[in-house]
């Protein structure tokens, strides 16, 4: 069994700011992505945040307090994906913590791709996650990921309008987007609110929170489907990055 302390002390509250206590299995299973990450992290750049409350906070914090009504209901057997899964997070972590969800894990680059395959097959979690390399306009024009999605996900550094193209088109009906930013400015939400018209989907919430120890705001934007996306989006590859809704 792993040490009670631990639960209390690791990330310093992250389990009260989420209302969720992993199972003692789940956090095993945390400790050994942060594991995971450091070993790939000699081999190829993934991410910096893994050490300490970097990783407990910045990213484990980070990735599931968006889900954290969800992770009331785990049963669940929700169809996830991870745009720009880059390390695999929030990926794995919502892996991890709804154990009835199946994740698709998405990435354009390969080394990326193969190392988080093997952390998700360290895990134990390949039966229910799948990691894709392809470009997204790619995968979601294709029709077995196409509108067959309850939740898509993107942690990814790109405008609101970029990602909306990305994650829309891939929901089911009434489906939900969650974006993950950091600055949010009028601006941005009406150049959001402007690119969502076409792709027949409208901004359902916008909740900010900062993170403990002054890790910064985190501004998470949350998406629903207003009608049936148009089939010509996404548009092709790196168009959505040229010209934005």
């Amino acid at each position: 069994m792993i040490n009670d302390n631990f639960l209390n002390d690791q990330g310093r509250g992250i389990w009260e700011e989420l209302n969720w206590i992993p199972s003692n299995e789940q956090l095993k299973q945390l400790i050994s992505l942060q594991n995971l990450l450091r070993e790939w992290n000699k081999k190829i750049n993934l991410t910096r945040l893994t050490e300490s409350n970097d990783f407990w906070i910045s990213q484990i914090l980070d990735s599931l307090w968006p889900i954290r009504k969800a992770l009331q209901n785990p049963s669940q057997r929700l169809n996830i994906i991870d745009v720009g899964t880059g390390c695999g997070l929030p990926g794995l972590a919502i892996a991890i913590a709804l154990p009835n969800a199946s994740i698709t894990l998405v990435d354009s680059i390969y080394k990326k791709t193969y190392a988080v395959k093997e952390m998700a097959t360290t895990l134990g979690l390949l039966a229910r996650v799948n990691v894709r390399t392809e470009r997204i306009e790619l995968t979601g024009q294709d029709l077995k990921f196409r509108g067959r999605h309850d939740l898509a996900t993107a942690r990814a550094v790109a405008a609101g309008p970029v990602l909306a193209e990305y994650l829309i088109p891939l929901l089911k009906p009434k489906g939900k987007a969650i974006l993950y930013k950091g600055q949010w400015t009028n601006t941005n939400q009406e150049e959001l609110i402007h690119a969502l018209s076409p792709l027949k989907a409208k901004i359902e919430m916008i909740e900010t929170f900062e993170l403990p120890e002054a890790r910064g705001i985190r501004n998470i934007i949350q998406l629903t489907t207003a009608g049936k996306c148009p089939n010509k989006y996404p548009r092709a590859v790196g168009i959505a990055i040229k010209k934005p809704l």
